[in-house]
């Protein structure tokens, strides 16, 4: 008897995830200069703005004074590793389950990428609305944010 194919192939999601995040930093460091100008995309609301940050999400830890990098990193290959376990286990077919996990494997490795080369991560998307400001992010953070908002919804309706 064979084993169920498991989710593995959907790393294809992940790696897509991380070159779309990747190429969209590199874009923002060539194009945005310099660090903390917007460029509106549709004023009132969206915002290209370079930004660094040597934390985690709302620059948790940004004041630190340089271990978190280090943290961020093994918390990062942690969880991507339990994904991927998690992913090892889960039916090919079942792509509630793996769909999200892949974005959220690929959003970690984005931001790991960064934090590994430059000591930070660079974010570019800046959403607002008058005094208003959400802070800034990139395609990683979306990846990992859609990704856990897909799994609790998905795992609500089961």
């Amino acid at each position: 008897m064979h084993p169920k194919p498991n989710a593995l192939p959907w790393l294809l999601v992940s790696a897509l995830t991380i070159v779309l995040d990747q190429l969209t930093k590199w874009w923002a460091l060539t194009s945005l200069q310099p660090e903390g100008v917007p460029h509106p995309v549709i004023p009132g609301f969206l915002s290209w703005t370079l930004a660094f940050n040597t934390g985690a999400a709302f620059s948790f830890l940004a004041q630190s004074s340089g271990w978190q990098r280090w943290f961020f990193v093994l918390l990062a290959v942690a969880i991507t590793a339990a994904l991927v376990v998690w992913l090892t286990r889960t039916a090919r077919r079942e792509w509630r389950t793996a769909l999200p996990l892949s974005l959220v494997i690929g959003g970690a490795l984005g931001n790991l990428i960064d934090r590994l080369h430059a000591s930070q991560v660079t974010d570019f998307i800046q959403v607002y609305y008058r005094d208003w400001y959400y802070p800034t992010f990139n395609v990683a953070d979306c990846g990992i944010c859609v990704g856990a908002v897909l799994l609790i919804l998905f795992g609500l309706r089961k």
